[in-house]
This record gives C-alpha cells, structure tokens and sequence, in this order.
C-alpha cells in the first residue's frame, strides 16, 4: 500500500481515477476489531461518497470513502509470467471467429451475434469498441435486435486483463442488466499439449458425424447448431472410439485460426473418466494444429468446473481474463404484469 515519508498510510486516489486500476486498504466493518482489508481492481465509480471497485473475476466491491486508510494507482495489468501473450482484443476476437454465429450484424464497432439461441457466446453481442450512438440509445437497439428474433438480449464482457470492459460492466449492472453466467478464457503454448499423449487411438475428422454428437453433452443438437459447430477458419473434430454400437469414448473441437488453435467441447464417458483420454484428445488436435502453423492455444472453462480447471491446468494452461453474459432486465411493462 502506498506509505508516506512519515510511514502513515496514504490515500492516493480520486475520483479522477474512474477507470484505473487501484488498490485500496479499508477498516473492516463498524463495531469490530480494527482489521484492514485490501482490494484490488478497476475503480469504476466514486458517487455520493461510496467507491465501486471492479475485482478480476468481475465481482464489483462498494466501499464507503470514510473507511478508506490507503490507496493508490497500480499498472493497468500485472505481467504475465507464462503463456502466450495476447491482447483481450485479440482473443476475443479469435474466440468469436472459433465459435460463429449463424448471423450477425453491426451496431457501430459493437457485433450483435445470434444462432436461434444455441448457447450464449454465439447468442450475444460482443462489445469491442464504440456502438456509435449514446448507451441506452445501444442497449435499447440491442433489445429490439434480439427480441426482432424471440431471443434474450445478452452482452458478453469481459474483466481481469487489460482492456477489459469493467466500466461497461458497472454501467450494465446500474442499469438492471443482470450477469447469469461468468467464465473464463486461458491460454497456452501449444507444443506442450501435443507432447503429452501419443493420441494413437483418436480418430480425427472436418465434420461432426453422429456418432461425436451423440457424445456431445448438449442434446438435441440442432442443424443452427451443427453450423455453429463446424464454422471457423480450420475445425477439426476428434473422436476416442467406445464400444461397439456406443457413443465415443472421448471427443473434442479445435479451430486453428493463424497462430492460435482453440478447444473446445472436450467429452469424456463418465465411466472412463481419468484414464487420461481428454488429455490424448487434446494432444491428437495440437499436433494437427501445428501442423497447420498454430503455435498458441486457447480455451474457455467455466468458474465452478474443477476437473476441467485441473486438467487444463496441469497441460500448462492458465487463466487470461473472466468473461460474463449480461441478461437484460424485462421490460418494465412485464415487470407489472408480473408482480
């Protein structure tokens, strides 16, 4: 914390510093033993004397400006010390392209994506950049572009790296919007996973026939969702044969897209768990993608997902930044009818 000559704490910060990361140390409730707290994030509001501190994993912190004791400006964004480096523009694109949608459309620099509702990344906007009109004049547009096709509105942003959306964020929640799902994007170099299995028994192909989408967790796959499936720059798809007449053992996704490969949909039979088949899953598609010139990769897993976590962890892979869809609040004449 930012320590004066005199070696008192210090507030440093303002509400000129909307915007910035900070770190600020505060007393711990009224009433109990004076304890400090310390809290790390993007300031994204100082109103009628309450700071709102936005924290990596996008939980937003209010703390009251008279139990502050220190404070200070901090770098936009720590270094990472491994994996590839990538801007969050660079991958959220990249994930955008590895997971298209059926159609899309502009508003300004933002993309408003939908695929009749299958899944939330290709049923979102994804808002990189300036909408070119005032806020609620955007989110107004992007309610009516959704519900023009009978869908839920939703926006994906993203915070924990630099150039994330935490002040959208905070604008999204002051407006009633509200975040159903959080998750993360990790990144890591590519050779390692090809290293670590041989992958022999993985059977590798463009198309997913339906012996890979009845192992695939979500039922009823749809043609909109096989399009969404099979779209991006370079798919491949990934199959541990089971037994005869079964669904596959194992399947897997991966897009290579120039230097990146992404995973995704890594399946494995509940009753073959931890024979290390993801893993051969995995390192089988690595070895295609750099084949294919990739040398980075890419995937998304969601917060409460342990064993995911785990295994992409021990394949060197760590997290980048969280990103969170956005539910717009109904209207409020439905809020009426509701109540």
């Amino acid at each position: 914390m930012e320590i004066s000559a005199t070696g008192r704490l210090v507030v440093r910060i303002t509400p000129d510093d909307v915007g910035k990361r900070v770190s600020v140390r505060r007393l711990s409730e009224p009433g109990a033993s004076r304890e400090f707290t310390d809290t790390v994030g993007v300031l994204t509001s100082w109103d009628d004397g309450v700071l709102m501190i936005t924290r990596r994993d996008g939980r937003s912190v209010h703390i009251p400006q008279s139990a502050l004791v220190a404070g200070k400006v901090i770098p936009a964004a720590p270094a990472r010390r491994r994996g590839p480096a990538a801007s969050y523009e660079e991958l959220a694109h990249v994930s955008s392209r590895g997971w298209r949608p059926v159609e899309s459309e502009r508003l300004g620099a933002w993309e408003l994506r939908a695929a009749a509702g299958f899944t939330r990344r290709a049923n979102s906007v994804l808002p990189l950049g300036d909408p070119g009109r005032p806020l609620d004049a955007a989110l107004d547009a992007v309610r009516r572009w959704y519900g023009e096709r009978g869908l839920p509105a939703y926006l994906q942003a993203a915070t924990g790296a630099e150039g994330t959306q935490e002040l959208l964020c905070a604008e999204l929640e002051r407006r009633g919007w509200v975040r159903e799902v959080t998750a993360e994007l990790w990144t890591g170099a590519l050779a390692p996973v090809a290293d670590r299995a041989e992958g022999r028994d993985v059977v590798l192909a463009r198309q997913a026939d339906e012996a890979w989408l009845a192992r695939y967790r979500r039922k009823g796959v749809s043609e909109v969702a096989l399009r969404v499936l099979e779209g991006g720059p370079s798919v491949w798809f990934a199959s541990v044969p089971g037994a005869e007449g079964a669904p596959p053992a194992a399947i897997g996704r991966c897009v290579v897209d120039g230097r990146w490969a992404g995973f995704a949909a890594v399946e494995v039979d509940p009753g073959r768990r931890r024979q290390g088949l993801a893993t051969e899953v995995m390192a089988a598609l690595a070895r295609r993608a750099l084949d294919e010139g990739a040398s980075a990769a890419w995937l998304q897993v969601e917060t409460d997902n342990e064993p995911a976590r785990a295994l992409y962890a021990a394949l060197g892979f760590a997290r980048h930044h969280a990103y969170h869809h956005y539910r717009a609040p109904a209207p409020e004449s439905s809020r009426s009818e509701r109540s």
